[in-house]
């Protein structure tokens, strides 16, 4: 077994297999999933080799639509081709997906999954892109984890070659696509036999080739289209073996076991779900900690989606089960159920028609999906009369399909030191984190997670990143609730009404970037409420004036390299003075080219950040804590009480300004019901003026006497 350890992305880590087995790569950048073509065409020109010795093409093309058409060209010809898409972008792929599929051609489609924009646009992640493109002919394959990317984008190319069909690799947006883990690392070249070149061979053999002229896109009549149509069933037929005898060949390099449909929680279950993608990570957790409470529950992971082998699917579930849940993170208005539901729905009732099978929808967007969220589900399972059809994790006033969700959460699988970050886009703090995460992972050898949530301002706006680090693999895909340390790298969000002492645990470090260094300072700039969680969490309070250092080193506004030292001193994740010069051969190797002094600069502030540090001894008075009157408004210039803004253009705007821009403007969306939104996503127009954000560190006055 040839496999190194390493923390890498879940892009980077679908790349290595796409790299070896691809002639070509057609791109065209989208959220979340260019960093994945970005990889392959820095590969491409380093001049790496892939499998047939010679470095893969890259052709970025004016849209998806082109992306698709060279995908179509390429395996015509005889190219074995991939890309990299999501969303918007894979819908205007679907027409010819269809003509990849019916013309038999293993070109693999990696998918970082996202909404799609109905009555709003989100960059975020659900399967409503992927459940749209099920119908087209390609094969499904899907990854829970980091891990599961590399490993299952081997699958992908590997089975697509043998079973001459096209395959769409797909892994949750952001959640898995952006997040960092330790991963076991396989060797490319430990794969190459599991290739089967006679399988190569006869594709490049199908090829067009004018010495041997053959014609394809035909136009048929109805007296042979729908004969020519089912033709192909015997090589979808024989998918799900071909699939399966390449998971166990990898299992034979990598040592790790994957089935179509993969079982974990009690023999005897009586409670089980069905769900795929990141949903698994967290519903294996919470299955665990309930069978070792004693309750008969279990999951199913589904693997390969597509064709979906019900076969398999039973093969996989406890003939103990009464109730099985299938979890679906999409939404399909108007039908009976979602997709997998469905197709669990139409498998069970086949076989097994005493099993009662019901569905639910979850995710949508990014929402967060947490074991308290999967106990409701087998709450709701367990319940004399069960909702068969359901929605978790919203409170739906409206139809009523949501279900309550308890206070609960597991106790973690091992001892983990967690992190959070509050930063500002731009500031440099995510990409930052993803650093700090890569260090303790290669030099002090610990296992790590890190995981960013931003806005969709992206640069300018609010980015949170959660990092977790233990002895083992981390397997937590849901945000953190009780940090070790927790860092507020913007001073203006004290003011702004974040509840961010919420996910700091008991006697856990807080530390806040800010020009306030003294007691009586912050008791004039923190609100009462800030200082009375400070003192209710007995938090070890730290401040630093990072921006001033910054802007004194010449670094503008990117304080990340100070903040990241500071995390390495108060935490001791891992050596301090080793972190240290990490981080200065990091930057040394990011800044080479801006020049010597650039690279100097940063490396000066990391030397002086540990100094500027400042512990705050604050009063016990803090615990209570109260404003004198309104919360102060001197946010970045100038003093006294904003004006208020009052927006009169449009009937039931000021009503949608309170109750609802103001709770999404504190972080606190998540909290309203589907009856504070309009059916058709419309907003009254004018909400920007509401939102002061106050987050620039200078101000440019305007000067009339200099206007000509």
């Amino acid at each position: 077994m040839s496999t190194q350890r390493r923390a890498v992305t879940g892009m980077e880590a679908a790349a290595s297999a796409a790299y070896a087995l691809s002639d070509v790569a057609a791109i065209f950048p989208i959220t979340p999933a260019s960093h994945m073509a970005e990889k392959v065409e820095s590969w491409a020109a380093a001049g790496r080799e892939n499998f047939f010795e010679h470095p893969v093409v890259v052709k970025e093309m004016q849209s998806e639509k082109g992306v698709a058409g060279t995908l179509h060209g390429c395996l015509a010809g005889g190219a074995l081709a991939t890309t990299m898409t999501a969303s918007q972008g894979l819908m205007l792929m679907i027409p010819n997906m269809y003509k990849i599929s019916g013309e038999m051609l293993p070109g693999v489609f990696h998918i970082t999954t996202r909404s799609l924009a109905a009555h709003a646009l989100s960059i975020f992640g659900d399967h409503q892109d992927l459940m749209a493109v099920r119908a087209t002919g390609v094969a499904m394959l899907g990854s829970a984890s980091v891990q599961e990317c590399q490993d299952l984008s081997w699958v992908a190319h590997l089975s697509a070659i043998e079973g001459s069909l096209p395959f769409v690799h797909f892994f949750d947006g952001f959640r898995t696509s952006d997040e960092v883990q330790t991963i076991d690392v396989i060797d490319p070249e430990t794969m190459r036999p599991l290739v089967n070149w006679q399988a190569v061979s006869a594709f490049r053999h199908r090829a067009m080739d004018p010495e041997h002229p053959a014609i394809r896109g035909t136009a048929q009549n109805p007296d042979i289209y729908f004969q020519n149509r089912e033709a192909p069933n015997a090589a979808y037929d024989a998918l799900p073996g071909i699939v399966q005898k390449t998971m166990d060949a990898l299992a034979g390099v990598c040592g790790r076991q994957y089935h179509l449909f993969d079982y974990v929680g009690a023999a005897d279950a009586e409670r089980v779900i069905v769900t795929m993608a990141s949903s698994c990570e967290t519903v294996e957790a919470t299955v665990r900690a309930l069978v070792d409470a004693g309750e008969k529950v279990g999951l199913v992971k589904v693997r390969l989606y597509r064709p979906f082998s019900a076969e398999h699917l039973l093969a996989a579930l406890p003939a103990t089960a009464r109730t099985v849940c299938a979890l679906d993170r999409t939404k399909e208005p108007g039908s009976l159920g979602e997709p997998l539901f469905l197709d669990v729905q139409a498998a069970v009732a086949a076989m097994r028609p005493n099993v009662r099978v019901i569905g639910g929808r979850y995710g949508l967007s990014s929402k967060e999906f947490t074991p308290a969220q999967a106990k409701a589900v087998f709450d709701n399972m367990a319940a004399p009369e069960p909702k068969t059809r359901f929605t978790v994790g919203i409170n739906d006033d409206v139809t009523h399909l949501s279900l309550p969700v308890p206070a609960w959460e597991p106790a973690p699988s091992q001892p983990l030191t967690q992190a959070v970050f509050y930063g500002f886009g731009s500031d440099g703090t995510v990409s930052a984190n993803k650093v700090a995460a890569r260090i303790v992972s290669d030099a002090a050898g610990k296992f790590v997670q890190e995981y960013s949530w931003f806005d969709s301002k992206r640069s300018g706006g609010l980015t949170i990143s959660y990092m977790r680090f233990g002895d083992a693999p981390v397997h937590e895909p849901w945000l953190i609730t009780s940090a070790d340390y927790l860092a507020c790298h913007k001073d203006i969000y004290v003011k702004r009404g974040y509840d961010m002492l919420d996910r700091l645990r008991d006697g856990g470090t807080f530390v806040l970037n800010a020009p306030w260094t003294s007691v009586h300072e912050l008791d004039a700039a923190l609100p009462a409420k800030l200082r009375r969680a400070i003192a209710a969490k007995h938090a070890d309070f730290y401040v630093i004036d990072a921006a001033k250092l910054a802007a004194d080193e010449g670094l503008g506004p990117r304080i990340n390299m100070i903040m990241q030292t500071v995390f390495f001193r108060l935490t001791r994740v891992m050596d301090f003075d080793e972190a240290v010069q990490l981080l200065k051969e990091n930057v040394a190797t990011v800044y080479a080219s801006k020049g010597a002094d650039v690279v100097a600069r940063d490396q000066q502030a990391i030397d002086k950040a540990a100094d500027a540090l400042v512990r705050i001894g604050y009063p016990k008075s803090w615990e209570h804590a109260r404003d004198d009157g309104a919360v102060p408004s001197d946010y970045a210039a100038g003093t006294g009480t904003a004006p208020a803004v009052r927006l009169g253009s449009v009937p039931g705007e000021d009503a949608f300004i309170e109750n609802v821009f103001r709770p999404l403007d504190e972080l606190r969306g998540d909290e309203l019901p589907v009856s504070a939104l309009a059916p058709d996503g419309i907003v009254p127009p004018g909400s920007a003026a509401c939102e002061k954000r106050c987050v620039a560190y200078e101000i440019p006055a305007w000067d009339a006497t200099k206007c000509v």
